[in-house]
């Protein structure tokens, strides 16, 4: 009986720690609003600010996984790249530390339910005045501080009881076995509560009530640094590149720092009690695991930052998705833009693999039967992240050292990758409208109108494989196409006014239809400019530009 009263003990005090963790984070996110995301992205310009940012909002908030999260958000939208966010890996780990302390400085140190129950009556006081905004997430925040200690309190009560009611000398850490074992033990219990803080405090309060010998402790609190990993682990899976990515950093951080704590477990002891013996500190176990665990992250930081561009890099290469690696330009690169007239001939090059794309994605759009949304917008953002990475090229060609011509040439081509980007949009639009609306009841208008759609894609087609040998064939057939439009839109109002088909499936097809001669129009302008720059350029050199060969096979009409 006396066994399950001091089970159930550590697992209610468990759980209210737990729920102290959660009650804080969340209230302090909230009562943070969009100021965690500003001073994270603010604060992390380089990766050593990131350390700094990491590690302070991480003691404000209490979780590294939140901080971790919005670190993910930023480099997901471009706002920082993934150096700078592994700085903050890295200071969110040292932050975690800050829990520590609170248990050692403060949950040993006061009469707790003195403390924390009118924290707690204030929390819920300020909670139910204002029921929403910042003033109620502080509240709940209170709250959570104040149910963080009587968690603290119970665990403590607990462990004392467990060590006058067992015989705790198996419980040392002797031997590589015994400290490999407790290591063991910290990670297990990490894992299963997924806090490491909620790990650590458990550790802290054995230790204090002296279930646990110092080494013992310090053994566990480093298999609950390795444990923490299991929460990023099980969050990266089926996430994007980059969660993976950040995931894998802070496994790799994760593993370094307990290694090295590991083999000078006996060192780093020794320095805290000279430490605390120099400056006249108490040497109770609670203070000691806590230098101990921030030491020995600060230690971690300082021997993984020095390699963090060759981390970032490695990281950068693997859980590669189809979609970054067709996102990444096969022509262009920034030693070829110390060449302008290279850089000229390369873009070209560039130009052409995307018309490919354009077509792609546009034959997908206009067979709304076979379309696969995700495969489509996959492909759409894979043409988007390269018309980007064009623009941002171009302009990073120094224009002081550029002949008016290649000046030119590069505004051109900054045109025709904006032509394409418009292609792009407006296929996504015919896309959205086929997939929604509804057939035409006038079975000749749909099949006139699915004509049109075909004959842009031939019209695309054909420009691409060269067939019109002349600008005004060219011309002819664009002219065609607009003709076929007007005809085609004229017979749509007729009959959506004779009530022959509905005014939404007039409406419907009308803008899948404006959309389509758009797509047609964009790529007329940018194949018209590309051809030209292209035989100029072959005129000068008297030599082809060879990229590769389009593939007839993606269009089959």
């Amino acid at each position: 009986m006396e066994t399950l009263k001091l089970a159930g003990a550590i697992l209610g005090g468990l759980g209210l720690f737990l729920l102290a963790v959660g009650m804080m984070t969340d209230g302090l996110k909230q009562a943070a609003g969009t100021s965690l995301r500003t001073l994270l992205s603010q604060w992390s310009k380089t990766p050593l600010r990131g350390v700094f940012s990491g590690f302070f909002m991480t003691a404000v908030v209490q979780s590294s996984s939140a901080v971790t999260v919005a670190s993910l958000g930023f480099v997901n939208a471009g706002l920082i790249n993934m150096r700078q966010a592994l700085g903050i890996v890295y200071g969110a780990n040292i932050g975690t530390t800050m829990t520590a302390w609170l248990v050692a400085l403060i949950g040993f140190k006061l009469d707790i339910p003195a403390f924390a129950l009118p924290m707690i009556g204030l929390g819920m006081v300020i909670k139910l005045i204002k029921n929403k905004g910042q003033a109620a997430s502080f509240g709940l925040a209170l709250v959570g501080f104040g149910l963080f200690f009587l968690g603290v309190d119970v665990l403590k009560s607990a462990f004392e009881s467990v060590v006058l009611a067992f015989d705790i000398s198996s419980y040392t850490a002797d031997g590589i076995s015994g400290i490999f074992i407790l290591f063991l033990v910290g990670m297990v219990m990490t894992i299963l509560t997924q806090s490491s803080s909620a790990s650590i405090a458990l550790t802290i309060t054995a230790a204090s009530s002296g279930m646990i010998d110092l080494y013992a402790a310090g053994a566990m609190v480093i298999g609950a640094n390795i444990g923490t990993t299991s929460t990023a682990i099980l969050a990266s899976i089926g996430a994007t590149s980059n969660a993976k990515r950040v995931a894998a950093a802070q496994v790799i951080f994760n593993f370094v720092t307990a290694l090295v704590a590991l083999f000078i477990l006996p060192a780093l002891f020794f320095l805290i009690a000279k430490f605390s013996q120099f400056f006249g500190l108490s040497a109770n176990p609670a203070i000691s695991l806590a230098m101990f665990h921030t030491i020995f992250n600060i230690l971690g930081v300082l021997l993984v930052y020095p390699q963090n561009n060759r981390i970032a890099s490695f990281l950068e290469k693997r859980f590669l998705t189809w979609e970054e690696k067709e996102s990444h330009p096969r022509f262009i690169d920034q030693n070829i833009a110390q060449t302008p007239v290279l850089a000229v001939n390369a873009l070209i090059l560039e130009m052409q693999a995307i018309a490919d794309k354009v077509i792609s994605v546009y034959a997908k759009a206009i067979d709304p039967a076979g379309l696969k949304l995700t495969e489509f917008e996959n492909e759409v953002k894979v043409i988007k992240s390269l018309t980007t990475q064009i623009s941002h090229f171009i302009v990073s060609i120094k224009s002081e050292s550029l002949a008016d011509e290649t000046t030119i040439n590069l505004s051109i081509l900054m045109r025709i990758e904006q032509y394409f980007l418009s292609c792009t949009h407006h296929t996504q639009r015919i896309a959205e409208q086929l997939t929604q609306r509804e057939k035409l009841d006038l079975s000749a208008l749909e099949s006139d109108s699915t004509q049109l759609l075909e004959h842009v894609l031939t019209f695309m087609h054909a420009s691409r494989l060269n067939r019109y040998d002349s600008v005004d064939l060219f011309n002819e057939q664009f002219s065609l196409l607009q003709s076929e439009y007007e005809s085609l839109k004229e017979s749509l109002l007729l009959a959506g006014t004779r009530s022959q088909i509905s005014v939404a499936q007039m409406s419907e097809t009308l803008n899948c239809l404006v959309y389509a001669l758009e797509v047609a129009q964009q790529w007329y302008k940018a194949l018209i400019r590309l051809q030209n720059i292209q035989n100029e350029i072959e005129s000068e050199e008297g030599t082809e530009l060879q990229g590769d060969t389009y593939d007839e096979s993606i269009v089959n009409i």
